[in-house]
């Protein structure tokens, strides 16, 4: 089928790209917010087609894929049909909720048009969905080429906007690690992050906006993952780093005490628990490689690539024909 959706959140988008349809990518000259085309840090498959505006309304278009509330709006515009209403309609949710957790309402609560689809049961119990028919379909990752080493004595992070997202992101958290050895932080605008937590520039390094194949190579020869996020969702590099074979240390929030078992490294509320294991597993290489493994296992057993394709094709199926 042609699908259309908007290229929103990169890594997501790359792992649904890769199924079987025909993916319409709006894109605009200035490749800005709502027209950013194909990714240009990751290889995308040929069957995600760049679109402009103009061109959509005579495009032949079986689904929309929604990310964003004023997508319902745009995507009427642009098609001259209503997501929903004309033609079926599936409304993504990426995000926990913000603002009175756990009352916050979905912008698409009380709605009859659409599916609403969460990427965790955590979302799905946390935002006020209404009646709204919800369901879950759990992240899938590319499996990266790199393969976890391990041989730098340096703990890994990945976080983008790490200074304005602060204490959602645990940022202010780094420093208590960055005492036991140097952190490398991955992500978009980390560079100065050192300077921000009065740290040293020794003691963390920033890579900012590292393409995505090289950046998983570099993840793979530190000693282990830390995700340090309070109110996230389920971030796929803390997925990607696993499937890599990266032992994790990570707080116990959210849907990581889903994802991470306690045999991939560490999971706790408590900042000195993971400290302590943190330790552990830059003075054990052995122990780390041993909760890499089954890092590894957990990840791809869960959240691989087929069966995140094969849920969203009985998905997408299903909605185009109960609506015909």
């Amino acid at each position: 089928m042609n699908i259309l959706l908007w290229h929103v959140h990169g890594s997501w988008t790359t792992s649904f790209v890769h199924g079987k349809h025909r993916y319409l990518i709006p894109v605009n000259p200035e490749r800005d917010a709502y027209g950013l085309g194909r990714a240009r840090t990751y290889p995308w498959p040929d069957n995600a087609v760049e679109i402009t505006a103009s061109d959509l309304r005579a495009a032949d278009v079986d689904l929309v894929v929604l990310q964003r509330p004023e997508e319902l709006e745009l995507a009427a515009q642009w098609l001259g049909r209503r997501p929903g209403r004309d033609l079926p309609a599936v409304y993504v949710e990426h995000n926990t909720p913000k603002g009175d957790v756990p009352n916050t309402r979905h912008p698409m609560a009380d709605r009859d048009d659409l599916l609403l689809t969460h990427v965790t049961h955590f979302n799905e119990l946390f935002w006020d969905n209404g009646a709204t028919r919800t369901t879950v379909v759990e992240h899938g990752v590319v499996a990266p080429a790199a393969q976890w080493t391990g041989e730098l004595d340096r703990l890994a992070v990945v976080i983008n906007e790490p200074v304005r997202r602060w204490r959602v992101t645990g940022t202010d958290l780094l420093a208590r690690f960055a005492a036991l050895a140097p952190l490398d932080v991955y992500g978009m605008k980390v560079a100065g992050l050192a300077a921000h937590l009065g740290l040293p520039a020794d003691r963390l390094t920033s890579h900012d906006d590292v393409p995505q194949h090289a950046m998983h190579a570099e993840l793979g020869k530190r000693r282990a993952y830390l995700h340090l996020c309070r109110w996230t969702s389920l971030g796929l590099s803390l997925i990607e780093a696993m499937t890599i074979g990266m032992p994790v240390v990570a707080l116990a929030t959210t849907e990581a005490v889903e994802a991470v078992p306690p045999a991939a490294g560490a999971l706790s509320t408590r900042v000195d628990v993971l400290v302590d294991a943190a330790r552990g597993l830059l003075d054990d290489p052995a122990a780390a490689r041993r909760a890499g493994a089954a890092a590894r296992a957990a990840a791809r057993d869960r959240y691989g690539l087929e069966r995140f394709l094969a849920d969203w094709d009985r998905l997408l199926e299903e909605e185009v024909c109960a609506s015909r």
